[in-house]
This record gives C-alpha cells, structure tokens and sequence, in this order.
C-alpha cells in the first residue's frame, strides 16, 4: 500500500492555479450573471448552486480536467439557469415547470388531508411550521403554503393580516 504525504511541488502547484483560475472565473461568470444565481429561490436554483460548488471542486481537484474545460462547465451551468430564469418569467407553463406551484395544506385552521398526501408534507410539519410562526393554535391561522423554495408561509386570521397573494392560491372548500 503507497502511502504518501508528499509526492512533489507539481500537483500541488496544479491545484493552487487551477483552483485561482477556476475560481477567478466563477466569480467573473457569478458577476455576470446576477444575484439570482446563488439566490435558492427554489429547488432549480440549489441543483444550481451545488452543481457549481461540484464543478469548482472538480476543476480544482482532478488532473484529467484541464482549465479551459472547467472554465466551459460553469459557464455553461450559469448560462443554462439564465435561458431557463429568463424564459420562466415570461412562460408561465414554463415557470411551473421549473418551479411548481404554491398548494393549500392549511385552510382556516383545518388540515387538508388530501393536500398533505399530495405535497407529502406531515401534520407535524404542519404544526412546526406554525410554531415557527410564533403562533400557538391552529384555529388562528388563515392559510398555510408550502413555497417553492422550500419555506412555508403561514398567514394568520384576520383582516389586517390578510394577504393579497392569498387570492392567487386556489382555495377549496374544506368540510369542518
């Protein structure tokens, strides 16, 4: 079994360089292309930015990857998350697509069942989530939603607190 600390300067002077070089131009492209890239706005924009922190560890990293061709990886990452973004906003089947849509777990304070099966979201979740929104019971909540980035947004009772967006979410008629 070869096992060594220290081979020679070479490899690690390979790192060092590619690592500044590969580094250097994702911050270029990062720049280039806005704040959304990093934002996690959703699911697609953390396959994103993991796919970015893998590519820059590979260009990094690996001896069979040349710079060039680890500067061409993230700059097709960038570029492909900016026709999808770009599209998605004006596309609307597009933007579904990508991002799903909003659904409707919690409605005047009764659970959706069928919802909650479809989501696959638990009622535990449910209850954390507005604990989380330092609200005590459930009866006092108006709606609560699953976001597409992973959140969830509880709206509480009443009118002051009511949203606008609320009204965008198809509500269903629950039988309590």
């Amino acid at each position: 079994m070869d096992f060594s600390l220290f081979d020679s300067w070479s490899p690690l002077l390979r790192v060092v360089i590619s690592g500044l070089g590969a580094y250097g131009c994702l911050i270029f492209f990062l720049r280039i292309a806005g704040k959304r890239v990093l934002a996690k706005m959703n699911a697609f924009d953390l396959v994103i930015t993991v796919s970015l922190g893998s590519t820059l560890a590979s260009i990094t990293l690996s001896q069979d990857v040349a710079l060039s061709q680890g500067v061409l990886a993230p700059a097709l990452l960038i570029g492909l998350q900016f026709v999808i973004t770009w599209s998605s906003v004006r596309v609307a089947w597009l933007r579904r697509f990508v991002t799903g849509e909003p659904a409707l777990l919690l409605y005047r304070g009764g659970i959706l069942d069928d919802a909650l099966l479809r989501q696959r979201v638990t009622k535990d979740e449910i209850h954390a989530a507005v604990r989380s929104s330092c609200i005590h019971a459930l009866d006092t909540v108006e709606a609560l939603v699953p976001e597409t980035g992973g959140s969830f947004s509880v709206v509480p009772r009443g009118e002051k607190n009511r949203s606008p967006s609320l009204g965008k979410i198809k509500t269903p008629n629950p039988r309590f």
